[in-house]
Protein backbone atom coordinates (compact mmCIF):
# COMPACT_ATOMS: atom_id res chain seq x y z
CA UNK A 1 0.00 0.00 0.00
CA UNK A 2 1.46 3.25 -1.04
CA UNK A 3 1.30 6.28 1.21
CA UNK A 4 -1.21 9.32 0.50
CA UNK A 5 -2.55 11.67 3.11
CA UNK A 6 -5.19 10.43 5.11
CA UNK A 7 -8.87 11.26 4.15
CA UNK A 8 -10.98 13.77 6.56
CA UNK A 9 -13.49 11.27 8.23
CA UNK A 10 -16.51 12.74 9.78
CA UNK A 11 -18.59 9.23 9.63
CA UNK A 12 -17.62 6.14 11.20
CA UNK A 13 -19.15 2.96 11.67
CA UNK A 14 -17.79 -0.12 13.93
CA UNK A 15 -19.19 -3.30 13.39
CA UNK A 16 -18.65 -5.15 17.15
CA UNK A 17 -19.33 -7.31 19.77
CA UNK A 18 -17.99 -8.96 22.90
CA UNK A 19 -15.55 -7.60 25.23
CA UNK A 20 -13.10 -7.36 22.49
CA UNK A 21 -15.70 -5.18 20.43
CA UNK A 22 -16.11 -2.88 23.87
CA UNK A 23 -12.52 -1.92 24.26
CA UNK A 24 -12.08 -1.40 20.85
CA UNK A 25 -15.18 1.35 20.98
CA UNK A 26 -13.63 3.14 23.49
CA UNK A 27 -10.44 3.50 21.16
CA UNK A 28 -12.52 4.88 18.63
CA UNK A 29 -14.31 7.38 20.78
CA UNK A 30 -10.79 8.42 22.16
CA UNK A 31 -9.63 8.82 18.83
CA UNK A 32 -12.61 10.34 16.78
CA UNK A 33 -12.38 12.89 20.07
CA UNK A 34 -8.78 13.69 19.53
CA UNK A 35 -9.78 15.07 15.79
CA UNK A 36 -12.83 16.62 17.06
CA UNK A 37 -14.98 14.47 15.06
CA UNK A 38 -18.78 13.55 15.23
CA UNK A 39 -20.09 10.18 17.48
CA UNK A 40 -19.28 6.58 15.92
CA UNK A 41 -21.84 4.17 14.85
CA UNK A 42 -21.30 0.78 16.68
CA UNK A 43 -23.14 -1.72 14.98
CA UNK A 44 -23.45 -4.55 17.80
CA UNK A 45 -24.02 -8.42 17.48
CA UNK A 46 -27.08 -9.47 19.35
CA UNK A 47 -26.87 -13.15 18.68
CA UNK A 48 -25.13 -13.82 21.97
CA UNK A 49 -28.99 -12.48 23.59
CA UNK A 50 -30.85 -15.31 25.41
CA UNK A 51 -33.66 -14.78 27.84
CA UNK A 52 -33.41 -15.89 31.15
CA UNK A 53 -35.29 -16.31 34.31
CA UNK A 54 -37.92 -13.93 32.78
CA UNK A 55 -35.76 -11.09 31.76
CA UNK A 56 -33.90 -9.95 28.29
CA UNK A 57 -30.15 -10.29 28.60
CA UNK A 58 -28.00 -8.46 25.64
CA UNK A 59 -24.07 -9.07 26.68
CA UNK A 60 -22.75 -7.71 23.72
CA UNK A 61 -25.13 -4.18 24.57
CA UNK A 62 -24.21 -4.19 27.76
CA UNK A 63 -20.97 -4.24 27.67
CA UNK A 64 -20.48 -1.42 25.26
CA UNK A 65 -22.53 0.67 26.92
CA UNK A 66 -20.66 -0.14 30.50
CA UNK A 67 -17.39 0.35 29.03
CA UNK A 68 -18.40 3.37 27.20
CA UNK A 69 -19.94 4.87 30.68
CA UNK A 70 -16.84 4.50 32.24
CA UNK A 71 -19.16 1.16 34.69
CA UNK A 72 -17.81 -1.36 33.43
CA UNK A 73 -16.14 -4.40 35.60
CA UNK A 74 -13.06 -4.83 33.99
CA UNK A 75 -11.22 -7.06 36.25
CA UNK A 76 -13.59 -9.40 34.76
CA UNK A 77 -14.53 -8.21 31.74
CA UNK A 78 -18.06 -8.44 32.04
CA UNK A 79 -20.66 -6.64 33.78
CA UNK A 80 -20.82 -3.45 36.33
CA UNK A 81 -18.22 -2.18 38.52
CA UNK A 82 -19.02 -2.74 42.62
CA UNK A 83 -21.46 -5.04 41.86
CA UNK A 84 -23.33 -7.19 44.28
CA UNK A 85 -24.79 -11.24 43.47
CA UNK A 86 -27.70 -10.95 46.64
CA UNK A 87 -30.68 -11.33 43.91
CA UNK A 88 -28.36 -13.83 42.10
CA UNK A 89 -28.04 -15.88 45.15
CA UNK A 90 -31.61 -16.00 45.91
CA UNK A 91 -32.40 -17.04 42.48
CA UNK A 92 -30.46 -19.73 42.78
CA UNK A 93 -31.90 -21.05 46.16
CA UNK A 94 -35.12 -21.26 43.72
CA UNK A 95 -33.19 -23.36 41.92
CA UNK A 96 -34.23 -20.53 38.90
CA UNK A 97 -31.87 -19.40 36.03
CA UNK A 98 -28.37 -20.88 35.57
CA UNK A 99 -26.52 -21.47 38.58
CA UNK A 100 -23.37 -21.13 36.50
CA UNK A 101 -24.21 -17.80 35.10
CA UNK A 102 -24.17 -15.45 37.32
CA UNK A 103 -26.32 -11.88 37.00
CA UNK A 104 -25.31 -8.98 39.71
CA UNK A 105 -27.74 -7.13 40.91
CA UNK A 106 -27.05 -4.05 39.43
CA UNK A 107 -26.59 -5.73 36.05
CA UNK A 108 -30.12 -7.19 36.50
CA UNK A 109 -31.94 -3.91 37.34
CA UNK A 110 -30.27 -3.13 33.39
CA UNK A 111 -32.18 -6.10 32.85
CA UNK A 112 -35.40 -5.62 33.94
CA UNK A 113 -35.71 -1.79 32.67
CA UNK A 114 -34.81 -3.49 28.99
CA UNK A 115 -37.32 -6.50 29.70
CA UNK A 116 -39.95 -3.99 30.93
CA UNK A 117 -40.13 -1.84 27.86
CA UNK A 118 -39.80 -4.76 25.69
CA UNK A 119 -42.90 -6.21 27.03
CA UNK A 120 -44.69 -1.99 26.39
CA UNK A 121 -43.75 -2.37 22.73
CA UNK A 122 -40.58 -0.34 22.61
CA UNK A 123 -38.17 -2.03 19.95
CA UNK A 124 -34.71 -3.13 20.69
CA UNK A 125 -33.21 -0.49 18.85
CA UNK A 126 -35.89 1.95 21.10
CA UNK A 127 -34.31 -0.11 24.02
CA UNK A 128 -30.42 0.67 23.36
CA UNK A 129 -31.45 4.08 22.49
CA UNK A 130 -33.01 4.77 26.02
CA UNK A 131 -29.81 2.61 27.96
CA UNK A 132 -27.61 4.45 25.77
CA UNK A 133 -29.22 7.99 27.03
CA UNK A 134 -28.13 7.17 30.44
CA UNK A 135 -24.68 8.11 30.49
CA UNK A 136 -22.62 10.59 27.33
CA UNK A 137 -21.26 7.33 26.04
CA UNK A 138 -19.54 9.64 22.83
CA UNK A 139 -20.83 6.98 20.36
CA UNK A 140 -24.54 5.79 18.74
CA UNK A 141 -24.92 2.60 19.67
CA UNK A 142 -27.35 0.63 17.35
CA UNK A 143 -28.23 -3.43 17.63
CA UNK A 144 -27.70 -5.31 14.16
CA UNK A 145 -30.97 -5.84 14.11
CA UNK A 146 -34.67 -6.15 16.20
CA UNK A 147 -35.39 -9.37 15.57
CA UNK A 148 -34.66 -12.08 18.31
CA UNK A 149 -32.10 -14.78 16.39
CA UNK A 150 -30.24 -16.19 19.53
CA UNK A 151 -27.52 -17.95 18.51
CA UNK A 152 -27.83 -21.72 19.10
CA UNK A 153 -24.37 -24.31 18.70
CA UNK A 154 -25.54 -27.69 17.08
CA UNK A 155 -23.14 -30.15 18.70
CA UNK A 156 -21.35 -32.67 17.03
CA UNK A 157 -23.82 -35.44 18.78
CA UNK A 158 -26.75 -33.63 16.85
CA UNK A 159 -27.21 -31.75 20.66
CA UNK A 160 -28.47 -28.24 20.48
CA UNK A 161 -27.56 -25.68 23.26
CA UNK A 162 -27.70 -22.10 23.30
CA UNK A 163 -24.22 -20.23 22.55
CA UNK A 164 -24.35 -19.03 26.33
CA UNK A 165 -24.42 -22.31 28.10
CA UNK A 166 -21.82 -23.38 25.48
CA UNK A 167 -19.78 -20.86 26.16
CA UNK A 168 -19.99 -19.83 29.91
CA UNK A 169 -20.90 -23.22 31.65
CA UNK A 170 -19.03 -25.57 28.89
CA UNK A 171 -15.97 -23.04 28.36
CA UNK A 172 -16.66 -24.19 24.72
CA UNK A 173 -14.91 -27.24 25.93
CA UNK A 174 -18.00 -29.42 23.75
CA UNK A 175 -17.16 -29.74 19.59
CA UNK A 176 -19.38 -27.83 17.88
CA UNK A 177 -20.44 -28.57 14.36
CA UNK A 178 -22.14 -25.60 12.99
CA UNK A 179 -23.72 -21.80 14.86
CA UNK A 180 -26.64 -21.11 13.58
CA UNK A 181 -28.99 -17.99 14.63
CA UNK A 182 -32.86 -19.40 14.10
CA UNK A 183 -34.88 -16.83 12.04
CA UNK A 184 -31.93 -14.46 10.55
CA UNK A 185 -33.06 -14.95 7.30
CA UNK A 186 -36.24 -12.99 7.60
CA UNK A 187 -34.48 -10.40 10.04
CA UNK A 188 -33.78 -6.87 8.93
CA UNK A 189 -31.34 -4.52 9.83
CA UNK A 190 -32.09 -2.19 12.74
CA UNK A 191 -33.36 1.02 11.70
CA UNK A 192 -30.29 3.22 10.82
CA UNK A 193 -27.96 0.74 10.05
CA UNK A 194 -28.05 0.33 6.46
CA UNK A 195 -28.39 4.35 6.49
CA UNK A 196 -25.11 4.89 8.74
CA UNK A 197 -23.40 2.34 6.15
CA UNK A 198 -24.38 3.78 3.51
CA UNK A 199 -23.04 7.37 4.75
CA UNK A 200 -19.91 6.27 6.04
CA UNK A 201 -16.43 7.50 5.11
CA UNK A 202 -14.80 4.29 7.05
CA UNK A 203 -16.36 1.13 8.45
CA UNK A 204 -14.11 -0.62 11.18
CA UNK A 205 -14.53 -4.15 11.50
CA UNK A 206 -13.54 -4.84 15.39
CA UNK A 207 -10.81 -7.49 16.36
CA UNK A 208 -14.33 -9.50 17.73
CA UNK A 209 -14.75 -13.25 17.81
CA UNK A 210 -15.22 -13.59 14.02
CA UNK A 211 -17.43 -16.32 14.01
CA UNK A 212 -20.07 -15.13 16.68
CA UNK A 213 -19.73 -11.43 16.75
CA UNK A 214 -19.29 -10.55 13.74
CA UNK A 215 -20.63 -13.32 12.17
CA UNK A 216 -24.06 -12.92 12.92
CA UNK A 217 -24.00 -9.20 11.95
CA UNK A 218 -22.95 -9.95 8.41
CA UNK A 219 -25.61 -12.37 8.45
CA UNK A 220 -28.90 -10.85 8.88
CA UNK A 221 -30.11 -10.23 5.08
CA UNK A 222 -29.05 -6.42 3.69
CA UNK A 223 -26.01 -6.19 6.05
CA UNK A 224 -23.45 -7.21 3.60
CA UNK A 225 -25.39 -5.95 0.99
CA UNK A 226 -25.06 -2.58 2.62
CA UNK A 227 -21.56 -2.43 3.34
CA UNK A 228 -20.77 -3.60 -0.40
CA UNK A 229 -22.60 -1.09 -1.71
CA UNK A 230 -20.92 1.64 0.67
CA UNK A 231 -18.21 3.82 -0.91
CA UNK A 232 -16.80 3.88 2.17
CA UNK A 233 -13.21 1.95 3.17
CA UNK A 234 -13.76 -1.04 5.16
CA UNK A 235 -10.57 -1.81 7.29
CA UNK A 236 -10.70 -4.92 9.65
CA UNK A 237 -8.84 -5.39 12.44
CA UNK A 238 -7.11 -9.08 13.61
CA UNK A 239 -8.71 -10.77 16.42
CA UNK A 240 -5.46 -13.06 16.11
CA UNK A 241 -2.56 -11.88 17.73
CA UNK A 242 0.85 -14.60 17.47
CA UNK A 243 -1.47 -17.21 16.40
CA UNK A 244 -3.52 -17.17 19.22
CA UNK A 245 -6.75 -15.72 20.30
CA UNK A 246 -6.63 -12.67 22.59
CA UNK A 247 -9.59 -13.11 24.77
CA UNK A 248 -11.92 -16.65 24.79
CA UNK A 249 -12.73 -19.09 22.72
CA UNK A 250 -12.53 -17.62 19.40
CA UNK A 251 -9.97 -20.24 18.12
CA UNK A 252 -12.57 -22.91 18.67
CA UNK A 253 -15.17 -21.14 16.93
CA UNK A 254 -12.49 -20.84 13.99
CA UNK A 255 -11.84 -24.39 14.08
CA UNK A 256 -15.42 -25.08 13.25
CA UNK A 257 -15.53 -23.51 10.18
CA UNK A 258 -12.15 -24.91 8.49
CA UNK A 259 -10.29 -21.79 9.39
CA UNK A 260 -6.95 -21.64 11.13
CA UNK A 261 -6.30 -19.69 14.37
CA UNK A 262 -3.92 -17.11 12.09
CA UNK A 263 -3.97 -13.64 10.92
CA UNK A 264 -4.06 -14.26 7.95
CA UNK A 265 -6.48 -17.00 7.68
CA UNK A 266 -9.14 -14.66 9.28
CA UNK A 267 -8.25 -11.87 6.82
CA UNK A 268 -9.02 -14.69 4.18
CA UNK A 269 -12.25 -15.81 5.89
CA UNK A 270 -13.59 -12.08 5.56
CA UNK A 271 -11.81 -11.85 1.83
CA UNK A 272 -11.06 -9.08 -0.07
CA UNK A 273 -14.03 -6.67 -0.79
CA UNK A 274 -12.25 -6.45 -4.86
CA UNK A 275 -13.17 -10.47 -4.89
CA UNK A 276 -17.05 -10.00 -3.09
CA UNK A 277 -15.46 -10.19 0.31
CA UNK A 278 -15.79 -7.86 2.71
CA UNK A 279 -12.47 -5.97 3.42
CA UNK A 280 -10.63 -2.97 1.89
CA UNK A 281 -7.36 -3.39 3.92
CA UNK A 282 -6.38 -5.71 7.13
CA UNK A 283 -4.59 -4.34 10.13
CA UNK A 284 -1.76 -7.06 11.68
CA UNK A 285 0.46 -6.95 14.97
CA UNK A 286 3.78 -7.04 14.10
CA UNK A 287 4.19 -10.25 15.49
CA UNK A 288 2.52 -11.15 12.99
CA UNK A 289 4.85 -9.31 10.21
CA UNK A 290 5.62 -12.25 8.61
CA UNK A 291 2.26 -13.04 7.27
CA UNK A 292 1.62 -9.58 5.53
CA UNK A 293 2.33 -10.55 2.41
CA UNK A 294 -0.16 -13.52 2.34
CA UNK A 295 -2.72 -11.62 2.75
CA UNK A 296 -1.57 -8.84 0.35
CA UNK A 297 -1.47 -12.00 -1.99
CA UNK A 298 -5.35 -12.74 -1.03
CA UNK A 299 -6.14 -8.98 -2.05
CA UNK A 300 -6.33 -7.35 0.78
CA UNK A 301 -3.94 -4.51 1.25
CA UNK A 302 -1.91 -5.52 4.87
CA UNK A 303 -0.84 -2.81 7.57
CA UNK A 304 1.68 -3.89 10.77
CA UNK A 305 0.70 -1.96 13.95
CA UNK A 306 0.60 -2.90 17.70
CA UNK A 307 -2.76 -4.33 18.36
CA UNK A 308 -2.84 -4.91 22.22
CA UNK A 309 -5.27 -2.93 23.50
CA UNK A 310 -3.93 -2.53 26.58
CA UNK A 311 -5.31 0.66 27.31
CA UNK A 312 -7.52 3.55 25.30
CA UNK A 313 -4.59 5.10 24.60
CA UNK A 314 -3.08 2.31 23.06
CA UNK A 315 -6.20 1.51 21.33
CA UNK A 316 -6.80 4.24 20.35
CA UNK A 317 -3.44 4.30 18.21
CA UNK A 318 -4.55 1.39 16.27
CA UNK A 319 -7.83 3.14 15.31
CA UNK A 320 -5.07 5.50 13.73
CA UNK A 321 -3.78 3.19 11.94
CA UNK A 322 -7.38 1.87 10.99
CA UNK A 323 -7.72 5.56 9.69
CA UNK A 324 -4.59 6.10 8.16
CA UNK A 325 -4.58 2.83 6.11
CA UNK A 326 -8.01 3.99 4.59
CA UNK A 327 -5.69 6.63 2.52
CA UNK A 328 -2.63 4.40 1.27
Amino acid sequence: MSSRREPDVTRVVVLAGGVGGAKFTLGVREALARRGDPEATVVVNTGDDLWLSGVRLQPDIDSIVYALAGVNDTERGWGRSGDSERVNAELQEWGAGWPWFTLGDLDLGTHLARTGWLREGLTVTQVVERLSARWPLGARLLPMTDAEVDTQIVLADGRRMHFQEWWTRHRASLAPARFENPGIDRARPAPGVAEAIADADIVLVAPSNPVVSIGPILAVPGVSEALAATSATIVGVSPIIGGRVVRGMADVCLAAIGVDTAADAVARHYGARADGGLLDGWLLAEEDAALARDVDAAGIPAVVAPLWMRDAHATAAIVDACLAAAGR
